[in-house]
């Protein structure tokens, strides 16, 4: 493909310089080229249509120009990978799956890949931070901030009508973020403990191993502490906070997304340093990989959920960009706020004052997609993009790589790959790989179907308690209909229109997800379950009385 390129563009080059020479032959008797005229002056008429002529020269080669400079650069990016890969791996293409299938076919449970074969990290830029270096991509993103003043003016005009003066009140904001002092000492309780028992119990493990008459029931047993931990104190703990102390609905999701992130991240640290403590008894080694306290430290802030004992690191510290990614992070909760307040509440606040019915039904889901779709966008620029930024820059992390370009996805396979590349690597790593060095590689698919229930799973916990009511929508979409799009809309959907179908289908999810759940907070605000009781009869028959819906 290459090479017929690059013959077209010759043959196209080689057909416009004669084109241009025979105009030239042609232009010669009359004109002479561009010499000036009798009078003195330069003929405006020549120039001009020489100009137009160029023009649309090098408007006609510029495509094949940069379709031959692209396909040069995916050529040399592609082997600089395949020859990094190379070098990390020794010079050759070794993998634990590789290893595993030795002479003799064994199945070696006891080997694990040391970290060094698992994710590399290297210095490199988020995507969005070069694409805002180009002026049309940036245009974007301006885009949005003017839609922002123009949801801003639009709250304070009405405002302004309604009530005859300004009103600056965020009544939402405040009632969401309240009782902050319960989610401060509830996240330092969850951060102190994550920082403390699991570098215990591992140091622990680790120097009592090789000296351990009994080194099996010694490693059940640690293993068995550090499941009640993370189970019993990270699993329970927070989740009886945020409902014992009624947190509301954003105080919630700080304290369950830290709660994840923090058993995350202890899982991490102890996959990867227990092979290399197994390694050093193996080999009978003097000297135990131990971390320090340091390496630990700076990996539960590090913005990653792989543990490594080093990170590739930047020279300094922009303070400047620092500050930056936090104007934007709460530039973009302003931003939400006023997407619920001008798009969300108008559309379900009166939702109760009519019947339900089909025709309703669609036409919440349809008025929900662009609100939905915006906070879409807005989360992930917030999180994945600027706060994830802005502690790389703090602490100087190089690997900057927290998303691919998951907008040119034509397949949800590569979308739920590149979209959040944090959370795809742990489960790449430890859910997937794991579940095949256990079962071998012969069971892909069940793998596949694992690591999306542990995600989906996951994710409506985190709703259910955020919201305060288990409602499993995102499980049902998630479990079936995304594992469903990841098996039929593949790798080998490569076409444009794979792309348009992929967005098309994003939307409508979006729009269903904030619809359904929309409804149902608001029905729960509105309509609370007063005077509810259950009655079996004689019949068999299940009847409800009917819940108490407050007026409008």
């Amino acid at each position: 493909m290459v090479g017929e390129e690059k013959t077209s563009l010759r043959k196209r080059l080689s057909k416009s310089r004669e084109d241009s020479e025979e105009d030239e032959d042609q232009r010669s008797p009359s004109s002479g080229s561009l010499e000036t005229a009798s009078n003195g002056r330069i003929n405006l008429k020549q120039l001009m249509a020489k100009k137009i002529q160029l023009t649309a020269e090098a408007e006609e080669l510029k495509p094949f120009f940069m379709k031959e400079v692209g396909s040069h650069f995916d050529d040399f990016v592609t082997s600089l990978i395949e020859k990094s890969a190379s070098l990390d791996n020794g010079g050759c293409a070794i993998t634990s799956f590789s290893v595993l299938e030795g002479e003799n076919n064994h199945r070696a449970k006891d080997f694990r890949a040391p970290p060094e074969h698992g994710k590399v990290f290297v210095l490199r830029q988020s995507l969005l931070d070069e694409l805002f270096e180009v002026d049309h991509i940036r245009t974007i993103y301006h885009m949005f901030i003017a839609l922002l003043i123009l949801f801003i003016l639009s709250t304070l005009v009405v405002d302004y009508i309604d009530e005859g003066r300004l009103v600056l009140e965020f009544s939402v904001l405040s009632y969401a973020f309240g009782k902050l002092p319960v989610v401060m000492w509830t996240w330092c309780t969850m951060f102190l403990s994550t920082l403390g028992v699991p570098y215990f119990l591992f140091q622990r493990w680790a120097r009592g191993y090789s000296r351990s008459t009994h080194p099996v029931v010694h490693s059940l047993f640690h293993c068995f502490l550090f499941m009640v931990f993370q189970i019993g104190f990270l699993g329970l703990g927070p989740a009886y906070v945020v409902l014992a102390y009624t947190l509301p609905p954003a105080s919630r999701c700080i304290v369950i997304l830290e709660q994840i992130r923090f058993v995350m991240k202890a899982h991490s640290f102890v996959r990867e340093n227990v092979p290399r403590v197994l390694n050093s008894a193996k080999e009978k080694s003097k000297t135990i990989p131990i971390p320090t306290v340091n390496q630990y430290l700076y990996f539960l802030f590090a913005p990653t959920l792989i543990y490594r004992d080093n990170y590739p690191r930047t020279p300094t510290v922009r303070w400047g960009y620092v500050a930056m990614q936090f104007l934007q992070v709460f530039g973009s909760f302003f931003y939400v706020y006023y997407i619920f307040e001008r798009l969300c509440a108008p559309l379900f606040r009166n939702i109760k004052q009519e019947p339900f019915s089909a025709r309703v039904l669609v036409l919440c889901v349809f008025n929900s997609i662009l609100p939905g779709v915006l906070v879409l966008f807005l989360t992930f620029f917030a999180f994945l993009h600027c706060w994830l930024n802005a502690f790389a820059e703090m602490l100087r992390f190089g690997d900057r790589m927290f998303y691919k370009d998951w907008w040119n996805s034509t397949s949800y396979a590569n979308y739920y790959r590149t979209w959040n590349v944090v959370v795809h690597d742990w489960l790449y790593y430890y859910a997937y790989k794991d579940f095949l060095w256990f079962f071998t590689k012969r069971f892909k698919s069940t793998a596949i179907l694992a690591v999306f229930a542990v995600s989906a799973v996951v994710h409506e916990y985190a709703l259910a308690i955020c919201l305060n009511f288990f409602y499993p929508v995102l499980f049902v979409l998630f479990m079936f209909f995304g594992m469903a799009f990841n098996f039929i809309v593949n790798d080998s959907r490569k076409r444009p229109i794979w792309n348009v179908m992929m967005w098309t289908s994003l939307f409508a999810g979006h729009g269903v997800i904030l619809c359904l759940y929309s409804q149902e907070w608001y029905a729960r605000q509105h309509c609370p379950l007063k005077n509810v009781s259950l009655r079996l009869g004689w019949s068999g028959k299940v009847t409800f009385l009917s819940p108490d819906c407050e007026a409008a």
